[in-house]
């Protein structure tokens, strides 16, 4: 890594992370073109509020998420290209907050909304979930309350799962944050440790919550999800997850949302019948992107309800999720 691309260093006395980044932010919007073009086009991007039988959606209209939403993520095509995390790969312009020598905090050229950063691991290694429980608990933490911090699974959603990496995002943004806060919402399992596990009910996908004040507890207890979800739906692999982790009241939230597959059946089909709907984090969170405005204008309640639960793990499967765990 050359130093010409580290803009500070994490931990810095007296600087919390969320206030270096917003930092990041405004020297680099200023100094690297890309960035500031990317921001620039978020003026122009259309946003439109879909209800759907039990909850809402936002569907927002982002041309440059072209290169996300339609990326080449199977093995011959990661294999043959650069990758864009790696240090060695990245624009001349472009910097990030060394932290603990481990992960560099990113500026996205490309943002789905305002103060839009990629985590990424200063390795090459491949995208995984086990082996940095503690760096997703630490980064909510260390970002709060400006930010909460999401992780899209190799398989559904990451356009780099060959590199290990987080995002972060605006606090608020994803309309499932705000479900937590809904008691009519939530459908409860067990607390056990001081660590509280339930279910959001009627979103058309299956969502488990973890909440709790110690960090230790809390890996703990989601390293058991992953064990009990590699049992249920026998696989060695990890299982199909996004995770959204933010840091309120003291306490972490951490939103696992399960997943049965990354793209639904209308991303495949051919001409006026294909929607460019690739569901990762965001998408699956409740603000859905799509880079085409065909698709934005056809968006709607049916569409929305039949993808989520398309992608979605079933109820059952997840349930008997958390009998094991």
């Amino acid at each position: 890594m050359l130093d010409t691309q580290i803009f500070s260093v994490f931990p810095q006395q007296g600087k919390p992370l969320h206030e270096l980044a917003l930092s990041l932010y405004e020297e680099q919007r200023r100094t690297w073109k890309m960035l500031s073009e990317g921001i620039a086009a978020l003026d122009s991007v259309q946003l439109k509020t879909v209800q759907c039988h039990s909850y809402r959606t936002v569907i927002q209209f982002n041309p440059k998420r072209i290169v996300s939403t339609g990326a080449k993520v199977d093995a011959q095509s990661i294999a043959e290209r650069k990758c864009f995390l790696c240090t060695e790969n990245l624009p001349a312009e472009q910097q990030g907050i060394l932290v603990d020598e481990k992960f560099l905090i990113l500026c996205n050229p490309m943002p789905i909304f305002k103060h839009h950063f990629t985590i990424s691991n200063v390795r090459h290694i491949p995208q995984s979930i086990e082996d940095h429980v503690s760096s997703l608990l630490q980064f909510a933490k260390e970002l709060s309350p400006e930010f909460s911090v999401f992780y899209n699974g190799p398989k559904c959603g990451a356009s780099a799962p060959d590199h290990m990496h987080f995002q972060a995002s605006p606090k608020g943004l994803i309309p499932i944050e705000h479900e937590l806060h809904n008691m009519e919402r939530k459908y409860f399992y067990n607390k056990k440790n001081g660590v509280e596990w339930y279910s959001l009910k009627d979103l058309d996908r299956s969502v488990l919550v973890l909440e709790g004040e110690n960090a230790q507890k809390l890996e703990a207890v989601f390293h058991s999800v992953v064990a009990a979800a590699r049992k249920i739906l026998h696989v060695d692999d990890e299982p199909l997850l996004n995770v959204i982790c933010f840091f309120e009241d003291q306490k972490w939230k951490i939103i696992i949302i399960f997943r049965s597959k990354h793209r639904p059946d209308v991303y495949f089909k051919e001409g006026e019948e294909k929607i460019l709907i690739s569901p990762a984090s965001v998408d699956i969170g409740g603000l859905i992107v799509t880079p085409m405005e065909k698709d934005f204008l056809r968006a709607d309640a049916a569409l929305i309800e039949n993808i989520f639960r398309e992608v979605s793990l079933t109820k059952q499967h997840v349930e008997s999720i958390i009998e094991n765990i």
